[in-house]
């Protein structure tokens, strides 16, 4: 890299002073100055360019090993569903070896054969709120139903008759 200290800008300035003149000077630095700004800025995307594509390279590495964990987590629940669907046939084919060999009075399942099911509880569902607020605000001012809560006081000022003038 430049070693540029103070000394060695000093007299690159001195040397521009010289060669370029007071006039053109100031133009000069401007130009300079923009130009190194655009410098500093391009420098700036390519790195952060760079930056994005190594940040992308992870993310994919790191994809593929959440798909390919995926992929055996998948594999592994299906191996064991059909152990289990083994297991379960077993069982319930043993299950009915027995139960065609001994009597219906050992295994009574009901006269229809099926269990009862109740039904699953279901909230009311109060949503007076909700249905109070769906009324249109013209049908209110029509009907006379208050939208704003007033205190005692207010509403006696306010109905109050007025008196002559």
């Amino acid at each position: 890299m430049i070693d540029i200290g103070l000394s060695k800008m000093a007299l690159i300035g001195v040397v521009a002073l010289v060669v370029i003149g007071p006039e053109k000077l100031p133009k000069v630095a401007r130009t300079v100055g923009t130009l190194l700004g655009k410098a500093q800025r391009y420098v700036n995307d390519v790195k952060a360019e760079v930056n994005r594509s190594m940040e992308l390279d992870e993310l994919r590495k790191m994809k593929d090993n959440v798909e390919s964990a995926a992929r055996d987590v998948e594999h592994s629940i299906q191996t064991s569903a059909k152990d289990f669907e083994k297991e379960w046939s077993d069982v319930t084919s043993s299950i009915n070896d027995a139960a065609s060999g001994s009597t219906a009075s050992e295994y009574d399942w009901g006269s229809s054969g099926a269990s009862t099911v109740m039904p699953a509880y279901s909230h009311p569902r109060k949503n007076w709120r909700l249905k109070r607020g769906a009324v249109p605000q013209w049908y209110k001012s029509r009907a006379g139903v208050r939208t704003k809560a007033q205190s005692g006081a207010a509403r006696v000022a306010r109905f109050r008759p007025q008196k002559p003038r």
